[in-house]
C-alpha cells in the first residue's frame, strides 16, 4: 500500500486516487485544488476533478468550494494583518 503524503510537491501529472469510503479522499482532493491554485496560479477551470454519481459529484464540489472559500478568508486575514 503506498502512502500518499498531501503536504509532498504537487503532482506533474493526471493522478488517481483511489481507497474506501471515509479514507479521506474528498479531503484531499479539496487540499490538492487549493494548493495548485494559491501554489501554481491555476484557475478553478483549469481543474478537472472525477467522481462517479451524482450525489459524490455533489459533494465533492461543496467541499472543494468549501475549502477554496477557507483559503481566501485566511489569506484575506493575513492581509489585512490580523493573524
Amino acid at each position: 500500500m503506498t502512502t500518499f503524503d498531501v503536504t509532498a510537491a504537487l503532482p506533474k501529472s493526471t493522478m488517481l486516487l483511489e481507497a474506501s469510503a471515509g479514507t479521506g479522499k474528498t479531503y484531499t482532493i479539496a487540499a490538492l485544488a487549493a494548493r495548485y491554485i494559491a501554489e501554481q496560479g491555476l484557475d478553478v477551470a483549469d481543474l478537472l476533478l472525477i467522481t462517479f454519481g451524482n450525489y459524490a459529484a455533489g459533494e465533492m464540489r461543496t467541499r472543494v468550494f468549501a475549502r477554496l472559500q477557507c483559503v481566501i478568508d485566511e489569506m484575506d486575514r493575513i492581509a489585512a494583518d490580523h493573524p
